[in-house]
């Protein structure tokens, strides 16, 4: 719908349309025709052109949305709202769905992913949005309900958790929903996004495998013992340094003879292991003795 209106001045002629029409700036697109003129005779009067904008339901942007995405990336596919009451369902029509859904619907999810992000645009509650196509969901579903079952009689029979692989909130819900009203188990969510995971625990779990857990919890914590024994670490004797001052044999000395002392430059201080007196030439070393290991 467009319409004209006329005024002293372009602004003038806005608010008039705006109040015939009963709608805001953000209502419509607004087209200069006429800035008008003023004169001393005879003045021109502005007119303006108004159009009214489309107003589109949050199903309806989804799917404007998801018609634009596709060239994008190169699917063939049409996208059409079905309801959107208590939550948006839009189905997808195309040749090759295999192409569409991905590996466990992996291409499916994300398609849903910001379709619910768009229709959700300027809402204070958030709005379900379920985007399918060749009944994929429902399929889904009950195959989901289905390993629910069967994986819960599993835990119950062997008296142990059982975990199930990375879902997404949507799928995680199904099982959930499964085995809300089970005797024998509970489930819970556990792992973080995009990897987070159910986890389903029988009611009657043996308490050594509760236990089991919390040790093994207590060692990821860090509570685990050394690879290298038990002693954390080794302690060594104290070893108390000669009195005497540092003979000239010992550690870094250059004097060779002579005056005591250290060339010009050196180091003062005790380093290395003490030798004995270096003056005592004539003293011949006894060999030592090797060990039988070192023989072998």
């Amino acid at each position: 719908m467009e319409k004209t209106f006329s005024g002293k001045t372009v602004e003038e002629a806005v608010e008039a349309g705006l109040k015939e029409l009963e709608l805001t700036r953000d209502d419509v697109d607004i087209e200069v025709l006429d800035e008008g003129k003023k004169g001393i005779f005879k003045s021109v009067p502005a007119q303006v052109k108004l159009t009214v904008k489309e107003k589109l339901t949050d199903g309806q942007r989804a799917v404007r949305f998801l018609e634009g995405l596709f060239p994008l990336i190169g699917v063939d596919a049409t996208p059409a709202l079905v309801s959107e009451e208590e939550k948006i369902v839009i189905s997808l029509t195309s040749e090759g769905t295999k192409g569409i859904i991905g590996r466990r619907g992996e291409i499916i999810d994300a398609m849903q992913a910001l379709a619910g992000a768009v229709a959700n645009i300027g809402r204070h509650d958030y709005k379900r949005v379920v985007v399918d196509c060749g009944n994929y969901r429902e399929e889904r579903e009950e195959t989901l309900k289905r390993v629910a079952e069967k994986l819960a009689a599993k835990a119950v029979k062997q008296k142990k958790r059982v975990r199930l692989e990375p879902m997404n909130p949507y799928e995680r819900r199904i099982i959930h929903s499964a085995l809300a009203d089970s005797d024998e188990v509970f489930t819970k969510s556990e792992g973080k996004e995009p990897n987070r995971y159910v986890v389903i625990t029988p009611k009657n779990m043996r308490q050594d495998d509760r236990r089991g857990r919390k040790f093994d919890k207590d060692r990821r914590k860090g509570d685990r013992p050394s690879k290298y024994g038990s002693e954390r670490k080794k302690t060594y004797e104290h070893r108390e340094l000669p009195s005497e001052a540092t003979p000239e044999s010992s550690g870094t000395s250059f004097n060779r003879g002579g005056t005591p002392g250290y060339k010009k430059g050196g180091f003062s201080g005790f380093f290395g292991t003490f030798l004995g007196n270096a003056n005592d030439e004539e003293t011949t070393p006894t060999p030592s003795t090797p060990d039988k290991t070192d023989e072998e």
